[in-house]
């Protein structure tokens, strides 16, 4: 496992920093009690440092600093847009969004399409991966409620002009969020600068958190509607599920050593120099493994013949090789860890041709990663891609 070079971070980072391990553990031998639900004083240092996560992420994201309140923590991603999909669209409703969407997006959006009675357009993106903003106004409807777009792509890596679509949503009126799953962390993100009026993002990414923490913002002109209801420690005497946010959106326990681990992500990125200096960082190693993998007879690329407004995620594919047989030698052979498949996101593979021979093979570059892991994945494919070669002129010759 020492050998082991990680090149999945796009499914999870890691590992993680040392800081955030060693700040998860000493926050829960000293304080690992409820928040909000007692008054003693390990209590209320639990709250503490859920109440300034929310603040510290709502400054991080740009969103409405006077509210943090409507900073939600979730359990992942996955959980926070279904919150925000559920608790937006109803019968009759009309909801835009991409072919770029994973899971998470497409299959709460194709239930409620089945049944209950929404509407839903998936817009294609372009030969290079990108969404036109101009399709995305073309799409819009006078009964489009919600707008909703992958900001980075998990499969092809490319990052959608969201600052241009939100200037479209917010002239018409229609709600617009991001799926930031793969971009928090690592891509610039601005709330406002960016007309967003929802982000999803999960913590255990490029946040450098553990698993099990996500969020979603809300801004304050926006209301999604609770579609859970249960415990919040405060006004128990109340028979309904509270109104006023987070509660609103927040429902039992929360994983509070998820959000300390969140806390502890966001000094680390501080530390780094801010999301600029590790996207930047990250692009040069994802630079250097294209600039490798060009030269490899054999390897296919997607969607990245430039990588301006991307992150550090390409998927490839080795001809006469299945994806799960490139991933399954760069395992063993290599020690060498990737992601085979559709990743979650069958729509990108139908549209990049790639569904049919079972995905591609992604290589996702995260925060500790280097030169020699790139470096060593290149000669890896190399010899992976001529023992394809080889194998296909045996074939050929019998």
């Amino acid at each position: 496992m020492d050998k082991l070079i990680y090149l999945d971070n796009a499914a999870t980072s890691w590992p993680k920093p040392e800081s955030v391990y060693s700040f998860i553990v000493d926050f829960s031998r000293r304080c690992g009690v409820n928040p909000g639900r007692s008054g003693f004083d390990l209590a209320i240092e639990a709250g503490n440092i859920v109440e300034e996560t929310r603040q510290r992420l709502t400054r991080f994201f740009g969103g409405d600093i006077e509210h943090p309140e409507r900073m939600v923590f979730s359990y992942n991603a996955t959980d926070s847009l279904n919150l925000l999909i559920q608790g937006v669209l109803t019968k009759g409703d009309h909801v835009v969004t991409t072919n770029l969407e994973h899971n998470s997006v497409i299959r709460p959006i194709n239930h409620l399409v089945r049944d209950g009675g929404v509407e839903a357009t998936f817009v294609p993106f372009d030969k290079a991966g990108f969404v036109d903003p101009d399709d995305i106004a073309a799409a819009i409807r006078p009964n489009t409620k919600l707008v909703i777009v992958n900001h980075g792509s998990n499969v092809i890596g490319t990052v959608q002009p969201v600052a241009e679509i939100g200037r479209i949503c917010k002239a018409k009126g229609v709600i617009f969020a991001i799926d930031a799953s793969q971009t928090a962390g690592r891509y610039p993100i601005d709330m406002k600068a960016m007309n967003i009026d929802v982000l999803a993002f999960t913590g255990h990414k490029s946040m450098m958190g553990t698993t099990g923490i996500g969020g979603l913002l809300v801004r304050s002109h926006i209301d999604v509607r609770h579609t859970r209801s249960g415990g919040t420690g405060v006004r128990s005497a109340y028979p309904y599920h509270l109104d006023e946010y987070p509660f609103r959106l927040e429902y039992g326990t929360p994983n509070v050593m998820g959000i300390a681990s969140l806390y502890a992500g966001q000094k680390w990125i501080g530390e780094q120099g801010g999301v600029e200096a590790i996207h930047e960082r990250e692009m040069g190693l994802a630079q250097r493994f294209l600039d490798g993998v060009r030269e490899i007879e054999g390897v296919i690329t997607y969607c990245c013949e430039s990588l301006e407004n991307h992150i550090a995620t390409i998927t490839l594919n080795v001809e006469g090789l299945e994806a799960g047989d490139v991933g399954i030698m760069l395992d063993v052979d290599f020690d060498i860890a990737t992601r085979t498949g559709l990743h979650c996101a069958p729509l990108v593979h139908e549209q990049i041709g790639t569904m049919d021979i079972h995905g591609g093979v992604r290589f996702s570059i995260g925060g500790f990663n280097t030169a020699e892991h790139i470096d060593a994945a290149i000669a890896a494919l190399s010899e992976i891609a001529e023992r394809a070669h080889s194998m296909g002129h045996l074939a050929a010759g019998q």
